[in-house]
């Protein structure tokens, strides 16, 4: 273990957690941060004593060793946070997860029955193929909630069309939440917890920035090295062995030199950076993979309370802002005075537009209108506010990036000691705890020589915050399931009410010379009393009532008697092939 040094790109959560874990094992590490600061997107900032993050990171895992590092480190300074979100659009606020009568009432009685309508549509007509986010969506909601909650707002902070996002991202970001679920969630507690959904999230009390500042510190009391400020200029390599790193010093660049590299740089840079280069096309395809970048407007307003969100998002295309914080509410402490509140805004662009190189002082009044605008707060109450800018945020889902970024792996997997880490480094939409696995798996894999593939994490498009109790026996109760008997009694018979009511109300409507009323009142003779008449309506629709319980009362009774026949049978078979089995063995 001894013989080993290893050299690590990048002071966010999958270069730190990597070198935690290698720093644990006595391995010496030596991080290079070209930043002043640690924790990359998920870092916190200060301003006059204010602080914010760049983006809101939620603490929330289902993966036990990320939770595990998590409270190793910080303890009791990790909060547990009520979780409250918001949706404005069309000037109105949305709560999420929607409720019944805050959407009604949002949306009014038509739109609702238009987005219904919508939804039965496309289920019964959807999308045979879904490449894009548009088709995604609007399988899974409909056409109209599609235009209404999704199309402008994705469209703002990505910056290409719904039909040119590739539907992996909805697949990672949104798995498992469709109009049914949001419908179910507003009047019943669901039996597994979709991640969009939760209520509760852990948060470090002074932001994520905490948490990482407070991982460099135990990699430096086990001999670490945390670098900052020191930006790679060139990765020096032989064939397919990284011989070493050389970063901008003051006087002249400094080579690092190791037997193992770690690095969650955007991979697009790594290609560009390497010495001597990389094929043709695979700089060519590094080229083409493309990043989304963004800008927090921070405003100091002079009110202790404006709104009780964590965050809303805002749908609204008359602005340009595409999400606001409200950092107070993630943690008291993230402002010196409860009489102030930081908000947060984001603006989503690409680096070099108009935008981007904005004077600070323009955005600043940007965000004072915008802000002003949506109601928040008076202009007179901003008294002051910043700018700070974040490149290559996102990684962007284009409709030619899969294959771009296939052939940039192809080529990164030759090396042999050298291991491509967290969201920019895989050209992934990672969350936090996913990079973190990404680090600990090839910490693993420097250290015990395992195999690890950090580019299968995050992978099975399934939002990976939905956190199921389940096992293979979960995924038969479906097919098996006991029928309820009062249930489906009571279903069938109120069909059977319905029926027989409405069946004598339209013979009422054809008036009494109509051939088909002498043929009802034959029903007569089978159920005493009931005749095409109002009363007779409701005497047949309580036939109907007692004789639909009764059928389906009967039909759930012999189904289940011969489920549970055939799963006896199917038990008794699978024991014998068992003893047979074992007998062979013997």
């Amino acid at each position: 273990m001894s013989a080993k040094q290893a050299v690590i790109i990048g002071a966010g959560p999958a270069g730190l957690t990597a070198a935690y874990e290698l720093s644990k094992l006595n391995t010496p590490v030596v991080v290079l941060e070209q930043q002043p600061f640690v924790g990359g997107l998920a870092s916190t900032q200060t301003y006059k004593g204010f602080s914010f993050d760049l983006g809101g990171h939620r603490f929330f895992t289902k993966v036990p060793e990320v939770k595990k590092i998590w409270h190793e480190v910080l303890g009791g300074d990790f909060l547990r946070r009520p979780r409250l979100s918001r949706i404005y659009y069309d000037g109105k606020f949305f709560r999420y997860p929607l409720q019944p009568l805050d959407a009604l009432r949002g949306l009014g009685i038509w739109n609702s029955v238009l987005v219904a309508l919508s939804y039965g549509w496309w289920q019964l007509f959807p999308y045979r193929e879904e490449r894009t986010f548009e088709q995604w969506v609007t399988n899974r909601f409909g056409r109209r909630l599609f235009r209404t909650f999704f199309q402008a707002y994705t469209e703002k902070v990505w910056g290409i069309p719904c039909s040119e996002l590739k539907a992996e991202w909805a697949a990672q970001r949104i798995k498992d939440l469709s109009l049914k679920t949001v419908l179910i969630n507003m009047f019943v507690k669901p039996r597994t917890t979709v991640k969009s959904l939760i209520e509760e999230f852990h948060y470090p009390r002074l932001g994520p920035g905490m948490m990482w500042r407070a991982v460099r510190d135990e990699i430096e009391r086990w001999g670490g090295s945390v670098r900052l400020d020191s930006q790679v200029r060139r990765i020096t390599r032989n064939g397919t062995h990284i011989e070493n790193v050389v970063i901008a010093a003051d006087d002249d660049d400094e080579i690092i030199r190791g037997t193992d590299f770690i690095s969650s740089m955007p991979v697009t840079e790594f290609i560009k950076r390497l010495d001597p280069p990389a094929p043709p096309d695979v700089l060519a395809a590094a080229h083409r993979l493309k990043y989304r970048d963004f800008l927090t407007v921070v405003l100091i307003v002079d009110r202790a309370d404006i709104f009780r969100d964590n965050w809303i998002y805002v749908h609204d295309p008359e602005v340009r802002v595409g999400r606001i914080q409200n950092f107070k509410n993630w943690s008291p402490d993230m402002v010196p005075s409860q009489d102030q509140t930081a908000l947060g805004l984001e603006y989503f662009c690409d680096e070099g537009d108009e935008l981007w190189t904005s004077a600070d002082e323009n955005l600043i009044e940007r965000g004072k209108r915008e802000v002003v605008r949506l109601g928040f707060a008076r202009y007179e109450e901003i008294t002051d506010g910043c700018v700070v800018r974040v490149s290559k945020a996102y990684p962007v889902y284009d409709a030619d990036y899969r294959d771009h970024l296939q052939t940039v792996r192809t080529f990164v997997d030759r090396f042999e000691n050298f291991q491509t880490i967290g969201r920019n480094g895989l050209h992934r939409y990672n969350n936090q705890d996913h990079a973190m696995v990404t680090g600990l798996l090839a910490a693993r894999n420097v250290m015990f020589g395992e195999r690890n593939d950090v580019w299968s994490v995050n992978t099975d498009e399934e939002y990976h915050e939905v956190v199921r109790q389940e096992t293979i026996t979960d995924a038969l109760v479906p097919v098996f399931a006991k029928l309820d008997r009062v249930a489906l009694g009571a279903s069938v018979g109120a069909a059977g009410a319905i029926v027989m009511f409405l069946t004598t109300f339209w013979a009422m409507l054809g008036g009494t010379a109509t051939a088909a009323v002498p043929k009802l009142a034959l029903i007569g003779q089978f159920f005493p009393g009931y005749t095409v008449t109002w009363t007779g309506g409701v005497i047949g629709g309580a036939y109907g009532l007692v004789i639909g319980f009764l059928a389906g009362w009967m039909f759930a009774l012999a189904r289940n008697i011969i489920v549970f026949g055939y799963m006896a049978a199917m038990h008794h078979r699978a024991e014998r092939h068992a003893l047979r089995r074992v007998l062979d063995y013997f």
